[in-house]
């Protein structure tokens, strides 16, 4: 009997020291992950300090090459997705909600104003059940039909990512990107561009077949003026909707058009023309027109609205939104899938 407690005893100690030693393990790579991230944290942060200010082209180019080496070192380390980074301002970090992937952005300015963009993507590989790690390399002088092209992280039209939009439709998530890049001294840019995913894999694509009634669209480029200040953002707004129905009028069926104010989000976004006629393409001297156009997520497309105008919430419109097509009831467009979602 003695024997029989005796074993017991030793086997629920066993059972007890292998859990408290489990225990401390997984106490002990935490601290060490932090440890280890920790120094990551640091010592970017003096290289992000050196891009930024730095006095001369070569001093900033190798802190920033140093940054990418170390950024890419620390994520690739285990659990490094969930690190919170603090750069302040100089380095955009933008995550998916679903936690799908998460994107870092930002430039180096040379001294004669021109802007050279530098980024990374971690996104969820599910084959292997980690996340992989996509350098951005800025291609953006080398792109000649940029709002056509289908791009990759060898080849991207590199700009500082200020938004990241999550849209839903028939059970799919679309996200868009919404940046800016100063790119020389004398035009900027803002840039619409959807970022996707192929099914099973985690290499990211930039531009998508998104843009109702633009067949070849994959992005939206805005290039202006450098001393000029354009809007581009994401925001809750009113669109007037226009719907066809049939009413009963004098023993006849008569179509007619029921129109009314509903808020959707949207991004709303300046239009932007040269000051001086003849100067289109000269991109230094497009500025706003005064006019806004908006993008509405329907049915798994951005559709384009005309005469667009922003509001302070809780305020009513001064300016409606361009009608939508008579023959378009809001909503109830149905779309196809693009070519490059296939």
């Amino acid at each position: 009997m003695r024997n029989y407690k005796y074993t017991s005893i030793n086997s629920t100690m066993r059972k007890t020291l292998l859990y408290l030693l489990f225990a401390l393990v997984g106490m002990v790579s935490f601290a060490q992950d932090k440890d280890v991230m920790s120094a990551y944290q640091n010592e970017l942060q003096a290289l992000f300090d050196m891009v930024y200010y730095a006095p001369t082209d070569n001093e900033r180019y190798l802190a920033n090459e140093m940054a990418v080496q170390s950024l890419r070192e620390a994520l690739e380390q285990d659990n490094s997705f969930y690190w919170k980074w603090n750069f302040g301002t100089k380095v955009s970090i933008l995550t998916a909600s679903d936690r799908q992937f998460r994107i870092f952005t930002w430039p180096v300015v040379r001294d004669n104003g021109e802007y050279e963009c530098f980024g990374f993507v971690q996104s969820w590989n599910e084959k292997t059940s980690r996340f992989d790690v996509y350098v951005l390399n800025d291609k953006s002088d080398e792109v000649p039909t940029p709002e056509e092209s289908v791009l990759f992280p060898e080849s991207w039209y590199g700009c500082v990512y200020q938004e990241l939009i999550e849209t839903k439709h028939e059970g799919r998530t679309f996200y868009t990107l919404l940046g800016w890049s100063g790119v020389d001294n004398l035009t900027q840019r803002k840039v619409m561009e959807p970022i996707f995913f192929r099914p099973g894999t985690s290499k990211p694509q930039f531009g998508q077949n998104l843009f109702r009634k633009f067949k070849n669209q994959r992005r939206m480029v805005l290039e202006y003026s450098r001393n000029a200040m354009v809007n581009l953002h994401y925001d809750e707004q009113y669109c007037q909707v226009v719907e066809n129905k049939k009413s009963k009028k004098n023993g006849r069926t008569v179509n007619v058009q029921d129109v009314k104010n509903e808020k959707f989000k949207l991004i709303i976004f300046d239009e932007i023309a040269p000051t001086i006629p003849g100067m289109e393409g000269l991109y230094q001297y497009y500025v706003p027109t005064g006019t806004e156009k908006a993008y509405i997520f329907v049915s798994g497309k951005w559709e384009l609205h005309e005469g667009a105008q922003g509001r302070v919430a809780n305020e009513k419109l001064n300016k409606e939104f361009a009608p939508l097509p008579k023959n378009t009831p809001a909503y109830k467009v149905d779309y196809q899938r693009s070519n490059d979602e296939e």
